[in-house]
């Protein structure tokens, strides 16, 4: 049986703390594997059977020692960088289809954890004695693709190397406590730091409405002079809401979004009610690093603060990875 994962709690620094490790955060879908008999469990954090859709990693299990568990993420890579739309496509897939796309766009699995080897529980271990133990099972078995060890350091100067490592979809960083345990569930023995960046962006439509806007549908120009849809904020703030509500206006004759419909959430097809409005007012968002396959934002963009002294012509031109 397979444990639930340890969870991570948010930190708002980028700071190594004395006696703690780090660990690359990717942009996969987290993943816990068991191997007893032959038989393998691919599991998500939600608890899906992620094995049918992922058949190479199902072949390549015969390299593990048998009753062992790993905790880790796979990973679609596509034109260097992580393609987390693919590996959504992928998960769907059973069968044919799923054997077609292990070889168009096979998977990796990066493992960051032992729970078990060869039978023995490991969670009780602390990290670095679980950590010294997954890099001897690489190293004894000569795992490789699809099987990764995440990288694992303890210097502040790799961490803000890695991360500088955005344009290839790295999320951020994980830190975990040297001398913790393998905790399923729990939070506080490890820490997450998601990068997050500023961008400048144009409001082309509002959920609520122009006098009480709830959310602000954002849009980039491209190269072409194309309002391109960029993303979505999250729920605005009372006050900003107002305040921006004052900067509004109604979209008056042809709108470069008219007849177009929005999605309610990346991945989901439940569309949203939407106003229009004049794509004239800029504001300022944070947004993580995760894109989908267009450059898109995929997750929502956080409120800042209205730039009412710029211009659309101010704010760069869309790029799919900017």
């Amino acid at each position: 049986m397979l444990p639930e994962p340890m969870l991570a709690a948010p930190t708002p620094e980028p700071v190594l703390p004395p006696g703690w490790a780090a660990e690359v955060k990717w942009d996969g879908f987290r993943a816990l594997l068991s191997l007893d008999a032959g038989r393998l469990v691919l599991r998500s954090r939600q608890g899906a059977d992620l094995a049918p859709a992922f058949p190479e990693i199902r072949a390549a299990a015969a390299h593990l020692p048998d009753a062992t568990a790993l905790d880790g993420e796979l990973v679609v890579w596509e034109a260097g960088r992580l393609a987390f739309e693919r590996l959504q496509e992928r998960a769907r897939r059973r069968g044919a289809g799923a054997a077609r796309l292990a070889q168009a766009q096979p998977a990796h699995f990066v493992a960051f954890d032992l729970l078990r080897l060869a039978g023995t529980s490991t969670m009780g271990w602390p990290y670095t004695r679980r950590r010294e133990a997954l890099e001897h099972l690489f190293a004894e078995y000569r795992l490789t693709a699809p099987w990764s060890l995440c990288p694992s350091t303890t210097d502040p100067a790799t961490v803000r190397e890695w991360l500088t490592w955005t344009q290839a979809g790295v999320e951020g960083v994980l830190f975990k406590k040297l001398d913790s345990p393998y905790q399923p569930l729990a939070r506080g023995a490890w820490l997450k730091y998601k990068v997050r960046e500023t961008r400048d962006a144009i409001v082309g439509a509002v959920t609520g409405s122009p006098a009480s806007p709830h959310t602000l549908l954002l849009g980039r120009y491209d190269t072409a002079g194309n309002l391109r849809h960029i993303g979505r904020s999250t729920v605005l703030p009372r006050d900003a809401g107002r305040a921006v509500a004052q900067l509004l206006s109604p979209a008056a004759g042809d709108h470069p979004w008219t007849g177009w419909t929005f999605s309610a959430g990346w991945g989901t097809r439940e569309t949203l009610h939407v106003t229009l409005v004049r794509p004239e007012l800029v504001v300022e968002v944070g947004v993580d690093v995760a894109r989908d396959s267009a450059g898109r934002w995929r997750h929502p963009a956080r409120w800042h603060r209205s730039r009412p002294d710029l211009s659309s012509s101010d704010v760069p031109n869309f790029e799919a990875f900017d």
